[in-house]
This record gives structure tokens, C-alpha cells and sequence, in this order.
């Protein structure tokens, strides 16, 4: 049951990660981003919601959100928790083979291996019934042979593996359904090439191009014909904790705008006492606090077992951080004048990243879309 109130463990535990974070600076170096990821598994942060027979945490995506949305808020927000222990680790310890979650989830949580997930095409976007990435049965071996390709792929370079969303033809009705495998990162025919942007960040993004790869019949993560039972599986986590990224990053920029306003002194009064300053911050805070509110909901439920629910919950959360989150960047900066656009006080690059929330995993009007149809009761257009 979602409590509104957390509880003395979940104190415990954000505090913990707050003073952990504090220890590490901010960086965009891949190294130093490598050994934060590696001292937080280390503390057992990464793999806390993987279950304990298999080395993690046992707990779920309530305290995952919880440790991302700390490290963000002391500007150290790692991508790759949304992708590995959360989408991967979730996906292959709810469906996996028991020798796939033995293979897998104990590295995962010890942070030794990473996985990338990779479900994003060019002609796709959106529309998962679009996804061209096909994968189809050698009948002389059982092997699959994955073809397509994918983009916006997070991490491939430092990943071991890539989740990737392909599609099967169901003997049946001879339509495409989806289905999940796990690619090597050296698999012949797994090509990546990095995707110039302009988003300062240790986690790197790759176009994927899989040319007749081939994989043993163990590459299956699940029940073929689960579909998008399983996808989705790893896909409500992954709001919840874009959720978490957002509200990190936009109580990060809120506090250095908060400190400043007090500091800041013009005609000998700070301008934190001035309305036209004092009262968006905490407009930005009240929204801060209300996302939050709705992802703790999302990440209860969702570790209650209620897909559904989860869904709806976790669209609604991921919608209101990231409107929370580039309000709050952009009053922080605005607050800070010329200053905010200075590499001294480190919000300028909040501008790009913040809209990240927006965009990815899912468009806030894919998410309208959704509570339109799917809540209201209201018709499609398309």
C-alpha cells in the first residue's frame, strides 16, 4: 500500500545516498564516471532492487528511484541505472532462464557488468508496432538471426550486452510480436556508432545496426509468446526512474539557485527576498515535490505486483517530473542571471540534459495521449 509518509528505512537509506554522492563531484570524465558506478555497487546502491538470491539488494524500484533521484540531486545522476539494474535487471530477473539470471543479475548488482537496452528505431520512434528489427529461427540450428537497427541507445561502449527489442512472427496469425534478447557486445554483426550530441554526459549514445546477427537459442529472454507483457515489464520501471532522474536534477539546480538568492545581496537585501524571485522557486519546489509524490505511488505499486496500475501511475509520474524538472532548471538559471550561464555554477548544462525528461523514454504527448485514452476513456485520433 502506497504511504504517503516514507519510512525510517527509506530515510536511512536517502540520507545515506546524499552523503555518499556529496563525496563524489560532478563529472562528465568516463573513468571518474566509472568508479562512482563502481563505488555505489560497491555500497550495494546499484544493485539494490535485484533480488538477494542473486546478490542484489532484494528490495525494489522504489529504492532504486530513491538512490537515482539522490545522486541527482547532488549532480551526479547515473543514466545507466534507468537502463541496467532497472529495464535489464528487471526484465531478465522476472522472465529470464535460471541460467540467465545466474549469468547476469549477480554482475549486474555488483556493478562488474552492464547492460544496454536497445528498443528505439529511426522510422519507429514511438510506435513500438513499428519496430522493424526482426528476428527469425535458423531451422537447421535453432539459432535466431537478428536484423534492423536501433538509435538513442545508451551506454553500448561500456555495456557487456544490449537488451534489444526484435520482433517474431507468431506462427498463428502470422503477425509480429515482440520479444527480447540479449546481444553480446561482440557478437559478428553488431555494429554501434556514436550519435554526435549535445548533451554533456558520461553515458555516450549509439545508432545499432544488427547485420544477420547470429545468436544461440538461449539469447531468448522469457516466453516468446509473453509480448508485450515482457516489454513492458522493463518499460514502467524505466518511467519511474526517469521520474527519479528528473526530480534529482531539478532539486540539484534549485539548490544552487536557492543558496544564491540568499547570498546574492542588491541595494543591501539578498534577492531571495524579493517576490518576483522568492515565489518561483517555490513554485518550482512545490512541483518538485509533487512529481515525487507520484513516482513513490508509480514504484509502489509497480513493486506490489500491479502492472497496470503501475502503467498509468509511472506515465503520470514521468509527465510531471520532466515538466517539474525544466521549470525548475530554468528558474534556477534565470535566478542566477549571467552567472547561470557560467561554467562556475554548473546549470547552463542542466538546460540540455533537463529536457531529456521530456523526451525520452516516451514524449509528454504520447503520455497525454495515453491518460486520454487509456484513463478517460476518450477516442484516438490515430
Amino acid at each position: 500500500m502506497t504511504t504517503l509518509i516514507e519510512s525510517e528505512e527509506h530515510t536511512s537509506l536517502r540520507a545515506a545516498v546524499s552523503a555518499f554522492a556529496q563525496t563524489h563531484p560532478h563529472t562528465t570524465n568516463p573513468e571518474d564516471g566509472k568508479r562512482l558506478w563502481q563505488a555505489a555497487a560497491k555500497l550495494g546502491y546499484i544493485g539494490v532492487n535485484l533480488p538477494e538470491a542473486y546478490g542484489g539488494g532484494g528490495a525494489g524500484i522504489t529504492e532504486l528511484s530513491l538512490v537515482l533521484e539522490e545522486l541527482g540531486a547532488a549532480g551526479n545522476p547515473l543514466l545507466m541505472m534507468i537502463v541496467s539494474p532497472a529495464i535489464c535487471g528487471t526484465v531478465v530477473a522476472r522472465f529470464g532462464t535460471e541460467e540467465q539470471k545466474r549469468e547476469w543479475l549477480p554482475p549486474l548488482a555488483d556493478g562488474t557488468r552492464l547492460m544496454a537496452f536497445g528498443i528505439t528505431e529511426p522510422d519507429a520512434g514511438s510506435n513500438s508496432h513499428r519496430i522493424t528489427t526482426t528476428a527469425r529461427r535458423d531451422p537447421a540450428t535453432g539459432d535466431w538471426i537478428l536484423t534492423g537497427r536501433k538509435v538513442f541507445v545508451s551506454g553500448v561502449d561500456i555495456a557487456d550486452a544490449t537488451l534489444i527489442v526484435g520482433r517474431t512472427e507468431d506462427a498463428r496469425t502470422g503477425r509480429l510480436k515482440p520479444c527480447l534478447f540479449i546481444v553480446p557486445r561482440d557478437a559478428p554483426g553488431f555494429e554501434r556508432r556514436p550519435i554526435a550530441m549535445e548533451l554533456n554526459a558520461v553515458e555516450r549514445q549509439f545508432e545499432l545496426t544488427l547485420d544477420d546477427v547470429r545468436l544461440p537459442a538461449d539469447a531468448l529472454v522469457g516466453d516468446e509468446d509473453a509480448g508485450l507483457l515482457q516489454l513492458f515489464a522493463g518499460l514502467n520501471p524505466e518511467r519511474v526512474m526517469t521520474a527519479a532522474f528528473a526530480i534529482g536534477m531539478g532539486r540539484h539546480a534549485l539548490a544552487k539557485a536557492v543558496e544564491y538568492a540568499r547570498e546574492r545581496a542588491v541595494w543591501n537585501t539578498p534577492i531571495g527576498a524579493h517576490q518576483a524571485i522568492a515565489h518561483p522557486l517555490a513554485q518550482a519546489h512545490i512541483d518538485l515535490e509533487l512529481a515525487r509524490l507520484m513516482m513513490q505511488k508509480a514504484a509502489h505499486l509497480y513493486d506490489a505486483g500491479d502492472d497496470v496500475a503501475a502503467g498509468e501511475a509511472a506515465n503520470m509520474a514521468k509527465y510531471a517530473a520532466g515538466e517539474a524538472c525544466v521549470k525548475a532548471v530554468d528558474q534556477a538559471v534565470h535566478t542566477l542571471g549571467g552567472n547561470g550561464l557560467t561554467r562556475e555554477f554548473g546549470l547552463a548544462r542542466l538546460i540540455t540534459a533537463s529536457r531529456v525528461a521530456r523526451i525520452a523514454p516516451v514524449s509528454r504527448e504520447m503520455i497525454l495521449n495515453y491518460v486520454s485514452h487509456q484513463t478517460l476513456g476518450l477516442p484516438k485520433s490515430y
